[in-house]
């Protein structure tokens, strides 16, 4: 019962710091899209192929565990990206985000991006159930994970305002069903747009539009994070 209780109020002091943080990406007039999913689901490098599309002006919250080497990655890529080290928390939190803000706001090109994309520490469990104020959530899937991640993985994508499927130039090696993925995604969560995609071609263009599109809609997520 204590530990209940414990989780219950670490949880509800998030919500208050995810509400402010509501405040200052609406004041600053960004949209903020947090992407999540397992380690090596190609996160990084979508993000990298991502800062090609010169309509898409964004900067990067980093997460991981430790070192800052996918922040470094970004930056090579011209991308205004700051890390979080979490340490040995599997997510981030809202407070870490609070923190890292200001350094991320005192850069010069920042008043000229349209979004912030945070990207989630690698869990499938965990980040599920952080509320990081963001406007839309997008968990990504790689085909060599497998098709079977969604139902063993329910509070991850019921938590999805988009799937993007990731490496899908190598569904030919593996035995990966797009539609079992879509199958078991709408028993969860009906109408979530899905998205396959892969660095080698201009397959992401698609959800480039559709980030736009979901910034001019002010699209918010109706997710409630539990």
């Amino acid at each position: 019962m204590i530990n209940i209780e414990v989780a219950k109020r670490v949880l509800s002091q998030n919500d208050m710091v995810a509400s402010r943080l509501r405040t200052f990406y609406k004041d600053n007039n960004k949209y903020v899209v947090n992407f999540m999913s397992s380690p090596g689901s190609g996160k990084t490098s979508m993000l990298e192929k991502l800062s090609k599309y010169k309509d898409l002006k964004f900067c990067v919250i980093e997460g991981d565990l430790e070192t800052n080497r996918d922040a470094l990655r970004l930056e090579k890529q011209g991308v205004l990206a700051r890390q979080i080290t979490t340490g040995e928390a599997c997510h981030l939190e809202a407070r870490m985000i609070e923190d890292i803000l200001p350094v991320m706001a005192s850069q010069s090109s920042f008043k000229d991006l349209d979004f912030i994309f945070i990207e989630n520490v690698g869990n499938l469990v965990c980040p599920a159930s952080y509320d990081l104020g963001a406007n839309i959530n997008v968990v990504c899937l790689s085909v060599p994970e497998g098709d079977d991640k969604v139902l063993k993985y329910p509070s991850m994508f019921m938590c999805a305002d988009a799937l993007v499927i990731t490496k899908c130039d190598l569904k030919p090696y593996f035995d990966f069903s797009i539609d079992r993925v879509r199958e078991d995604l709408n028993s969860l969560r009906a109408n979530v747009p899905l998205f396959e995609v892969n660095t080698k071609d201009e397959s992401l263009k698609t959800f480039v539009n559709f980030l736009l599109e979901s910034k001019d809609k002010n699209y918010t997520t109706t997710y409630i994070f539990k």
